[in-house]
């Protein structure tokens, strides 16, 4: 994202919230570890968001989860935690040096059972699903390349169904849906992705916005329809 910085209470307040209320366990921290390790960037959800996945995955009463974006597995362990006995996660992840780590992370939580990680474009893998005739998708959440969140959205609902939820992370972008100036490329596809979230038949949804450790930012929540 952009240069930024979060002021010093948002940061202390979510650490705070974090250590008290969240409480990460052992293999959260380690797939934080492992991601800065391999070099990755630290833009993995914050662990009150993470939780907050696991929350809903569990209040959806899911069974079955698609991740668009991997990363290093932080997100991914959050939701497999939340799922019931027999539940599975799919997780779409570009690069497979990524894919590599979050597996080895997956793994060590105890979850390998669990998830399964697809290396290559999320489109095609998404496309790859739909040709399966694959099971609908309980729960998705989507945070990978933002110019593509449209079509990731519809994806979402194409291999969901009705009730299904969806979360989208990254779309307030420090303003960016206000001034896209501020970044082109990606603020043409979060706004493409928020008049789709307000405007197509399928979904209804909002937007929360989010101040913390990660700046200036937001997620979507919707439902198909």
């Amino acid at each position: 994202m952009f240069e930024h910085q979060p002021t010093a209470r948002w940061s202390a307040v979510e650490d705070f919230l974090s250590a008290v209320v969240v409480r990460a366990d052992n293999s959260l921290k380690r797939a934080l570890t492992t991601a800065l390790e391999a070099g990755m960037p630290p833009i993995e959800v914050a662990p009150n968001a993470g939780k907050l996945l696991k929350l809903l995955v569990q209040l959806s009463g899911a069974r079955r989860v698609l991740e668009i974006g991997t990363l290093a597995g932080f997100s991914t362990i959050w939701m497999a935690q939340g799922l019931p006995d027999g539940g599975r996660l799919l997780s779409c992840e570009y690069l497979p040096e990524h894919a590599r780590v979050a597996r080895a992370n997956v793994d060590a939580a105890g979850l390998g059972h669990l998830v399964e990680i697809r290396t290559g474009r999320a489109l095609e893998t998404l496309r790859g699903l739909a040709d399966e005739d694959v099971e609908p998708f309980d729960f998705v959440f989507i945070d990978a390349d933002k110019e593509n969140n449209p079509h990731y959205l519809d994806w979402a609902i194409r291999l969901g169904r009705p009730g299904t939820a969806i979360v989208m992370d990254n779309m307030v972008w420090e303003g960016a849906v206000l001034d896209p100036a501020l970044d082109p490329v990606t603020a043409r596809g979060i706004l493409s992705a928020l008049h789709m979230l307000g405007q197509d038949p399928r979904l209804d949804g909002t937007v929360i916005q989010t101040v913390g450790t990660k700046g200036w930012d937001g997620f979507a929540l919707a439902r198909v329809l």
